[in-house]
């Protein structure tokens, strides 16, 4: 397998590293990754500007190709041409940090994976939940995506999907398995900061408490608060089916 490797935390992540040094063992991987932080940047594209590429090294040392644009930038452009052939799978992560339910929707980890879909190509986006002390221990998550990747080209992951791996923050031994669970819940508890520069004029800073999460049954919120890897498959759909056939009733057509 050729496999194309990215993230949003940028190329000196070590998340970017263990990832590496996990699918070296299942394929041949290139790294395309941004040269600075993008979290939370979602499915941005720098359609304004000019994207450039050089190569670099990651935190470990080894090779990679840099660029300046965003996570979904990384992925096309290494799509599009960068890259000598077309990837067989995007891989993003590990990121620095969960992607559960509502995340999704501002994820640059998410969104590289998501890009590849744009090209049918499928992905996986890999995230570790961020420990409350001690350093990041990756295996749980090295173990799951190398198990993962081997199941998906078994199974023949189709190019509309996408898998959103999240790992709990425990060492392997006390992960308890896999859960296939959908999008939990999460409500964002943000707050305004302001500021004022030494012209009095106001800036702003968006802080807030962490995250409050809805523990409901099968969900990926649930499934990683029990000690589980929690795994679920997304697509592009976005639509609605149930409201196609509310709005039809409504007289509009």
């Amino acid at each position: 397998m050729y496999i194309l490797l990215t993230n949003d935390d940028g190329y000196q992540s070590e998340g970017l590293v263990a990832l590496r040094a996990a699918l070296n063992e299942v394929g041949e991987t290139v790294v395309v990754a941004p040269d600075r932080n993008w979290s939370a940047a979602g499915h941005y594209r720098k359609l304004f500007d000019p994207l450039r590429a050089w190569d670099g090294t990651l935190a470990d040392g080894s090779a990679a190709i840099l660029c300046d644009g965003t996570p979904a930038d990384c992925v096309a452009l290494g799509v599009m041409g960068l890259l000598p052939r077309k990837p067989d799978l995007i891989v993003s992560g590990i990121n620095l940090g969960s992607n559960l339910g509502t995340d999704l929707l501002y994820s640059g980890t998410v969104a590289a994976a998501m890009e590849g879909i744009m090209f049918e190509i499928p992905g996986i986006a890999v995230s570790q939940v961020r420990p409350k002390e001690g350093n990041w221990d990756f295996r749980a998550a090295q173990q799951a995506v190398i198990r993962l990747v081997g199941l998906a080209t078994k199974h023949h992951l189709p190019a509309g999907v996408l898998l959103n791996l999240n790992a709990p923050a425990r060492p392997p031994e006390e992960v308890y398995g896999m859960r296939i669970a959908r999008l939990g819940r999460r409500f964002y508890r943000d707050e305004l900061v302001v500021r004022h520069d030494p012209r009095g004029k106001p800036y702003y800073w968006i802080g807030g408490a962490e995250p409050e999460d809805y523990h409901e049954e099968g969900t990926d919120i649930a499934a990683i608060a029990a000690g589980y890897v929690s795994i679920t498959p997304v697509h592009m759909d976005l639509t609605s089916h149930r409201w196609l056939e509310e709005l039809r009733e409504w007289g509009l057509e």
